[in-house]
């Protein structure tokens, strides 16, 4: 994957996030100032993959507060398809209304056209955030430098952020936030 030029311009569909998460106004916060205050952007690369989820998961838990806005961005082949635009739109959405119920953070989502690592730099370009997390597709060593990674790109192309790489759960693992209190074994 190469760098993409700074004058090319990309594709993309602003995803129009539920009414269901309501107006919060900004947090008073009395002693702190700068960007404490007025929050960070933060940028969750997301897809449909299995590995996705627990970055997601853990920039809710780890890496999110309250003044923060979360910038979900998803790399499609097209924007212009309505299958993809709409199964798109359904994920952010629903990523979104999680996003507020654990974090209580505002959420942003973008479907963008493109290479996923070309696509992610260059809204890290745009946001200027405090921070780009990234899932990875759990593949060996091997395999990653043969048919190259979307993380790895990111690593090492993304310049305007720090690049949070966040490896996807074992097989059989739970997710941090989708858990469920087992019920006590009777004896």
């Amino acid at each position: 994957m190469e760098a993409l030029p700074e004058d090319e311009e990309y594709s993309f569909r602003e995803v129009v996030l539920p009414s269901l998460i309501p107006v919060v106004p900004e947090p008073e916060l009395e002693r702190e100032s700068g960007e404490r205050r007025r929050g960070r952007d933060v940028i969750v690369a997301v897809d449909h993959g299995p590995n996705s989820k627990p970055a997601f998961d853990w920039a809710l838990v780890h890496f999110c507060r309250l003044a923060d806005t979360l910038h979900l961005v998803h790399a499609v082949s097209s924007v212009k398809n309505d299958v993809v635009y709409e199964t798109s739109q359904a994920l952010m959405e629903k990523l979104a209304v999680e996003a507020y119920q654990v974090a209580m953070v505002k959420s942003v989502a973008r479907v963008v056209e493109g290479d996923a690592g070309k696509v992610i730099c260059k809204e890290a370009e745009k946001v200027k955030p405090a921070a780009v997390i990234v899932g990875t597709r759990g593949r060996s060593l091997v395999r990653s430098v043969l048919q190259g990674s979307v993380s790895e790109y990111c690593f090492h192309n993304c310049k305007s952020a720090p690049v949070i790489i966040v490896p996807g759960k074992e097989a059989g693992d739970e997710s941090i936030v989708d858990w469920t209190r087992s019920e006590d074994p009777k004896p």
